[in-house]
């Protein structure tokens, strides 16, 4: 275990940290320690957007409400608390040391403690093992920063015992190098080779998660590649049938970094052939959500038709404006130009955007004397249909004469 420690100073932290820093200084005040944690020291040292500002303290849970006048109990067996302080909240969590892992996720046992260095070896990679004072000054106890500079991604100790600790980190070590473009060093690599049978205890949902945040990272098709070299492509729902065409994938070039989720399962579907009944079997078994599902399913098919030039205004209007930027991209991902504003345009050129447009309901049809049931939604989406595709005009007059001719042509039929 690398301890040696290191220090860097900040000169101008990020405003996200300027609220949290007068809460740093109560804690100093009475005694005790508190940094800055994780993440948000890590990407500001990156030059990155700052999401989550996490605090840590050598006060124990019950010290911590102590010194504040509002706090709540948000996470208190794992020392969490959030302090409100100046209409802002913050979580601050006592440090820790945490044992058992039966389950290969959660600890069986976590023991507060006054150390920031016991608390930094428990953490995953040396990259999210530093700390900050409130002054920007940083704490490297594991050559985090050298990693850093060398964008490495490296488990804190043994990474056998990390992955054994969660098994999760396995997917999270993928997720950094892609999301970063940090290479995972060859001890760490080879252990996730080693655990990958680990990842079956993981719950789909939380794979789900970093699998998706993998694909949206700068280097994803290093991701897919680290997955397929290390087997932990194996332990995921659907995708362990495609190895042999995801293994084609990585050595296609992805023109344009994936923007969203619907993207990403978008992007995977066209590249493994899947149509509707497959992508809505793939994404049920990751737990997706049913909103997704369609969005993919949509997405999806609109790639397909722009890639064979036959995108009609019926499945434009169907796609809708957001998704057809998703697969305008999707598009551009795959090497095609970008349609983005073709597209756009012959979208906001259709007649109607929705059936509320219509200018003409079922009301009206029942008192123009075409009788309620099954038919008159028929006739209705007909109606639909002839509008969006230009053969009729959206004005109720047409549309009355066209519904009751259409009708009485059926009844003769």
């Amino acid at each position: 275990m690398r301890k040696r420690e290191q220090l860097v100073r900040i000169e101008n932290l990020p405003a996200a940290f300027v609220d949290a820093q007068r809460v740093l200084q109560v804690i100093e005040q009475h005694g005790y320690e508190a940094y800055f944690v994780g993440g948000s020291v890590r990407d500001t040292l990156l030059h990155l957007p700052i999401h989550d500002v996490d605090l840590a303290t050598s006060a124990y849970p019950a010290e911590v409400k102590q010194l504040f006048a509002c706090t709540i109990d948000t996470g208190i067996e794992h020392g969490t608390v959030t302090v409100r302080y100046h209409r802002h909240s913050f979580e601050i969590t006592t440090f820790r040391t945490e044992s058992g892992y039966q389950d290969y996720r959660r600890p069986d046992q976590v023991t507060f403690v006054r150390s920031l260095q016991a608390d930094l070896m428990r953490r995953d990679f040396t990259v999210n093992a530093l700390a900050m004072r409130e002054n920007g000054e940083v704490i490297d106890l594991f050559h985090g920063l050298s990693d850093l500079q060398a964008h490495i991604i490296r488990a804190v100790g043994d990474p056998d015992h990390r992955f054994r600790e969660d098994a999760l980190r396995m997917m999270r070590a993928v997720r950094f190098g892609s999301q970063l473009d940090f290479t995972i060093e060859p001890v760490t690599l080879a252990a996730i080779q080693t655990n990958r049978a680990l990842l079956a205890k993981i719950a789909i949902e939380r794979i789900h998660v970093e699998f998706v945040k993998m694909l949206l990272g700068l280097a994803p098709l290093r991701g897919l590649q680290q997955m397929l070299t290390t087997h932990l492509l194996d332990y995921l729902p659907v995708l362990n049938q495609f190895g042999k065409q995801l293994t084609e994938v990585v050595n296609r070039p992805l023109a344009q970094q994936l923007a969203n989720e619907t993207q990403v399962w978008s992007w995977l579907a066209v590249n493994l052939g899947w149509e509707a009944p497959q992508i809505q079997s793939a994404l049920h078994a990751w737990k997706s959500s049913k909103q997704l599902t369609l969005a993919v399913t949509k997405v999806t098919a609109a790639v397909h038709a722009l890639l064979e030039q036959h995108l009609t205004n019926w499945q434009l209007y169907q796609t809708g404006a957001v998704r057809l930027t998703d697969a305008a991209q999707v598009a551009v991902a795959l090497g095609h130009p970008d349609q983005t504003t073709a597209l756009q345009q012959r979208y906001q050129e259709l007649p109607i955007h929705s059936k509320h447009d219509l200018a003409i309901n079922g009301n009206q049809l029942i008192q123009s004397g075409i009788k309620p049931g099954p038919a008159l939604g028929h006739l209705l989406n007909s109606l639909e249909h002839q509008v969006v595709a230009g053969t009729i005009a959206n004005e109720t007059k047409q549309l009355l004469a066209a519904a009751n001719q259409q009708s009485e042509a059926k009844k003769a039929w």
